[in-house]
């Protein structure tokens, strides 16, 4: 394995910022992983996948790892029941084909993720989700590498502390995922949870999985741009929690704000509704814009500088702060 310096790292974000890695390597086995770790151990590092949720606004002074070690394999439990099925897959494999991958052969839990970017090791750090569905609700184990010992750890679902588009290896950043070990089922009945999906499926009396699937991407692709044609990072903004008395208090001028009851209280809303109503709604600011099809995705145009990004976000998170008191947190890691 070769180590390399003043790495561009335009190519593995996809908002294509650039950037340089002081150092860069690309392990393809455990034991060059755990190489790079030790070879380096005093560096700040940082591991990209898809480099679909990161963009960077400056140099990163460290190590970049960008593993590439691949595979997938059924595993057996003694106290499995014909229902379950049991997957080990590694971090670097394709987060959709793998979804792809289950759905044709009917494994049922994660053709809600249909068409999410990235890599299946990103998938627990960001806790995704979309169309009513979250990977925690079908992740069993996390296998990962502690960055700083080198000792493999095995993480419970418990474990992995997940949270909205949150976990322990998004909070510590100290952890290296190989492997995630997913809880499918073989028995499919589909559930209305999502708007957008029970009208894309009204016409269908059951729904099988492989509809379910193809009616997310065709949902998806409406709605989201494609990162290689237009680069972005996908939801930049996480749904905010408010208070009923907040929600209530909006509602009295928006009354077509979107409110789910959450807990303790709180209340879901919708951070696109929030920019929309702002006026950010396909609004662009040179390079630098929301999505004019959703204004949850700030695309790129065409500018190299990550700062762009972070000037147009600072713009719409001060609009929504006035007008509705609510800060918008990123979804989107920057560096």
């Amino acid at each position: 394995m070769d180590y390399y310096t003043k790495t561009q790292l335009k190519n593995y974000n996809s908002f294509k910022t650039e950037a340089l890695a002081k150092i860069f390597c690309q392990p393809t086995t455990i034991e060059e992983l755990r190489k790079c770790l030790s070879d380096y151990p005093h560096e700040k590092k940082l591991i990209i996948g898809g480099g679909c949720n990161l963009f960077f606004t400056k140099d990163f002074d460290g190590l970049v790892i960008y593993p590439n070690i691949k595979g997938l394999r059924e595993i057996s439990d003694e106290e499995e029941e014909d229902e379950d099925i049991f997957l080990e897959v590694n971090a670097s494999e394709n987060w959709d084909e793998f979804v792809a991958y289950c759905v044709e052969r009917g494994f049922v839990g994660l053709e809600n993720l249909s068409l999410i970017p990235g890599t299946v090791g990103a998938a627990p750090i960001q806790n995704i989700g979309a169309y009513g569905a979250e990977v925690k609700d079908v992740i069993r184990e996390v296998v990962a590498v502690d960055m700083e010992t080198g000792e493999t750890l095995s993480f419970s679902n418990a474990e992995c502390e997940f949270g909205y588009r949150d976990s322990i290896f998004k909070r510590t950043n100290k952890y290296l995922i190989l492997s995630v070990v997913f809880h499918l089922k073989r028995t499919f009945v589909y559930v209305p949870k999502y708007a957008d999906l029970n009208k894309e499926l009204e016409d269908i009396e059951e729904p099988s999985v492989q509809d379910v699937r193809d009616a997310v991407i065709r949902v998806r692709q409406r709605k989201l741009p494609d990162e290689k044609v237009l680069p972005n990072a996908g939801s930049f903004f996480k749904n905010p929690y408010i208070t009923q008395e907040h929600a209530d208090k909006i509602k009295a001028e928006y009354p077509d704000l979107p409110a789910f009851p959450y807990k303790d209280g709180l209340v879901k809303t919708s951070a696109a509704f929030l920019i929309d109503k702002a006026g950010y709604k396909g609004k662009r600011a040179g390079d630098i814009g929301t999505y004019p099809n959703q204004p949850l995705i700030i695309v790129n145009y065409g500018s190299a500088d990550g700062n762009d990004i972070v000037r147009f976000m600072n713009e719409v998170q001060g609009a929504v702060k006035s007008i509705f008191g609510i800060e918008l947190e990123p979804e989107v890691r920057i560096f």
